[in-house]
């Protein structure tokens, strides 16, 4: 074997997965029980938000009014309907008051307040013909979710003359807790079948298809397991759920289909099933493990930001990437020993009378790579164009926060939030509310003079004074809308009114206000750590410093389709009757963050491994031309097999009937399909051709390093200039490469 001494480890290792391969698959099963029992319940301990950056001031004042004064924080509403009566109408009257009593009763409850104990007419429909008793759900997530599961079907439907509909933000978690639950178990049935479907059509074989499915099955138990260990530290969102499934399945098809197809190759030219396992190891093996690296750091940078919403991705992402290049690089291995010539029975493609192209060299693909580089600089401009085109619409996007609206038009939850909305006075999501602590009488009455006299203010409600402090609260209606500009500037104004006490603003336009100011603080911080990371990792992989910045800056152009269809449709609305989901005008903050970090990651993922063969080809030949045409040759049908495989999975997460799983689902579905038919087919070859062998110039310092550090998938030392077989830059149309 080439170059034995750089491959001592990766040697090390093939023994290990190979010589007992037996024992491997039975701790690889134990693992998997275990990893069953670990992670059984995981989707009750998750939580639903995570949205709020929880050292700002929003989060402060929120937590604050909570303990101090329990009712101006309501987190559930009855929705009273008096079903075609006044809601003033004495059998309505002490319906309602009957309700408030027994709900301010339960223990789990506290601040009640109800439209027939205050008469404000904010808590009365404008028709009269419904009112809202509001309330505080005590203690954490937990404790709040529990309590809702358990009062909601006591006080929903009718009771005498009213009807009684739950709402609030402890109903809307509840809801969207249970419909994600609910839906990722639809995901997988649908994209589980349709993946074998795909695999059998790309690897010909049953059993080689069945291969990647255990893989994604081990990530994905393992992963749950792992989530269910940190809900014991910290929140976990259940969003995240999503994310290890779709990342699960994904990720486990690329390996495994890179080290299949790498096995297959081995087998075909005639090696033993050990000494196949070896070269794929030391090989392709390498390449998952570099591709791993890559997206896990990609999805690490995700936990400088505060919000656990983010966090809780980065958690789930790093242990699933992880997990599914150790089932690759270990379980996979030991079946393929097992197998050995076995891997390709069981051919279905008969039936199916179809043929795999990505099982095999890729002629195609070799031409289309000559084709493009004979005219890089028209197909370089052309999808540069079409790419920044398609992501115009992003200039446009409008941050907001999430809410109901997420939820189907006909969840409960939504339809008293969206009744609340249209039918009484005032924005009752829209107000601000300030807590000031320390302030005597006379301050106090100095500062809400101060806060009403600011434009955009329509009137202040309180003070209401906490018995025997000098703690209190104002409630500000704003002019505006819930969160758009001028409430949100409205909160800036109000922050700086100025004081000798302590004053907090929270309320919707706050909360957003800090978590676009903390998701900006540390956006650099993200960006730079997945910059630097993979740029060094590229680095390593092929010893070059021009290579590992076209792939950075050709990544994050292929993200722009991405960002722009997600303006337009999802805050635009198009097509929301199509997909079933409420347009709100604006994009969750964190979500434009959580599918760049995502979606990069797994761009990157198929970067590698085109990038990693075009190399090898360079280092045995050292015809750059020739090479880029190999690395297509070989790495084409698999890349867009595991585009389209990953795309499924992905639009099967996208059938979410909650807007932001719906759109991160079919976002980075579209993402991963334009990256691996435009970026890695188009663009990069061109790209390529179009810095010619400069694409591998590397200063000589850092050359020496690579020699020294630097790994490939060939296994080999970098080829020195003017080694290996003669460039052929002068050649208008290379030959095909070798497909030996």
């Amino acid at each position: 074997m080439a170059d034995v001494k750089r491959a001592g480890p990766v040697g090390g290792w093939t023994r290990v997965v190979t010589a007992r391969p037996r024992l491997t698959l039975l701790l690889a099963l134990l693992f998997t029980a275990l990893a069953v029992v670990a992670g059984s319940g995981v989707g009750g301990r998750l939580a639903s938000g995570g949205w709020e950056a929880p050292d700002s001031q929003s989060s402060y004042a929120t937590s604050a009014l909570a303990q101090k004064f329990p009712a101006s924080q309501p987190n559930l509403v009855l929705l009273v309907d008096s079903r075609g009566a006044d809601v003033d109408s004495a059998a309505v009257a002490a319906q309602g008051e009957d309700l408030a009593r027994r709900l301010a009763a339960d223990p789990a409850v506290s601040g009640v307040t109800s439209y027939w104990t205050t008469h404000a007419p904010v808590l009365r429909a404008k028709d009269g013909g419904s009112a809202m008793i509001t309330a505080r759900l005590r203690g954490d997530d937990d404790a709040v979710a529990t309590a809702v599961k358990r009062i909601a079907p006591v006080y929903r439907g009718k009771h005498g003359p009213v009807e009684v509909s739950i709402g609030g933000t402890a109903a809307v978690r509840h809801e969207l807790q249970t419909t994600i639950q609910e839906d990722l178990v639809r995901a997988e049935m649908i994209a589980l079948p349709v993946t074998l479907l795909l695999l059998v059509m790309v690897f010909g074989s049953a059993i080689a298809a069945l291969l990647p499915l255990g893989v994604g099955i081990v990530a994905i138990l393992g992963t749950n397991a792992v989530l269910r260990g940190i809900t014991e530290f910290t929140d976990v969102s259940v969003f995240a759920q999503n994310l290890t499934t779709a990342l699960g399945l994904g990720l486990a098809i690329d390996y495994a289909l890179f080290i299949v197809r790498r096995f297959r190759e081995e087998l075909g030219a005639g090696t033993t099933p050990r000494a196949a396992v070896a070269v794929t190891l030391r090989t392709a093996g390498r390449t998952v493990l570099f591709s791993a690296l890559t997206v896990a750091a990609s999805l690490a940078a995700m936990l400088v930001f505060p919000q656990y919403f983010l966090r809780s991705f980065a958690y789930a992402g790093i242990a699933v990437v992880l997990l599914a290049a150790g089932a690759a690089l270990v379980v996979l291995p030991a079946c393929l020993v097992l197998l050995g010539d076995r891997v390709n029975a069981l051919d279905l493609r008969k039936l199916l009378r179809r043929r795999g192209a990505a099982g095999e060299p890729g002629a195609g693909y070799a031409r289309f790579a000559r084709l493009v580089m004979r005219r890089a600089p028209l197909f370089a401009i052309g999808a540069v164009a079409g790419l920044l085109l398609l992501g115009l619409p992003f200039l446009q996007v409008r941050f907001g926060t999430a809410d109901d609206r997420q939820l189907p038009s006909a969840a409960e939850s939504h339809v008293v939030q969206q009744h609340i909305r249209e039918e009484f006075p005032g924005s009752p999501d829209g107000a601000l509310t300030v807590l000031t602590e320390g302030a005597g009488p006379a301050q106090l009455a100095g500062y809400q003079q101060k806060v009403a006299a600011i434009p955009g203010v329509v009137r202040i409600v309180g003070p209401v004074v906490a018995p025997h402090s000098q703690d209190a609260y104002l409630t500000v209606l704003p002019k505006g809308e819930a969160v758009d500009g001028s409430t949100q500037q409205l909160v800036g104004r109000i922050r700086a009114v100025p004081t000798d006490f302590r004053a907090s603003v929270t309320g919707q336009a706050a909360v957003l206000v800090d978590s676009k100011h903390a998701i900006g603080d540390r956006l650099p911080w993200a960006a730079g750590i997945i910059a630097l990371v993979t740029l060094l990792l590229i680095f390593l992989l092929t010893g070059s410093v021009v290579i590992p910045v076209q792939a950075v800056l050709l990544n994050a152009l292929s993200l722009t389709a991405m960002f722009g269809s997600v303006v337009w449709v999802f805050q635009d609305g198009h097509l929301s009757g199509l997909l079933g989901f409420t347009a709100t005008g604006s994009i969750e903050t964190t979500l434009p963050v959580l599918m760049f970090c995502v979606a990069f990651g797994l761009s990157m993922d198929y970067g590698v491994f085109l990038l990693s063969r075009i190399k090898e080809e360079y280092d045995r030949s050292g015809d750059h031309r020739s090479s880029i045409v190999f690395g297509l040759q070989r790495t084409g049908g698999l890349i867009t097999a595991a585009a389209v495989i990953l795309a499924v999975v992905m639009v099967a997460i996208g059938t979410s009937r909650v807007a932001n799983t719906k759109m991160l689902g079919l976002g980075i579905a579209l993402a991963v399909l334009m990256d691996a038919m435009v970026v890695r087919t188009l663009l990069v070859p061109a790209v390529m051709r179009l810095t010619g062998r400069a694409s591998w110039w590397a200063p000589p310092v850092l050359r020496r390093f690579h020699d020294r550090f630097g790994i490939s998938e060939g296994g080999g030392a970098a080829v020195p200039d003017g080694a290996g077989a003669p460039h052929s830059e002068e050649r208008r149309d290379p030959e095909p490469a070798t497909t030996g």
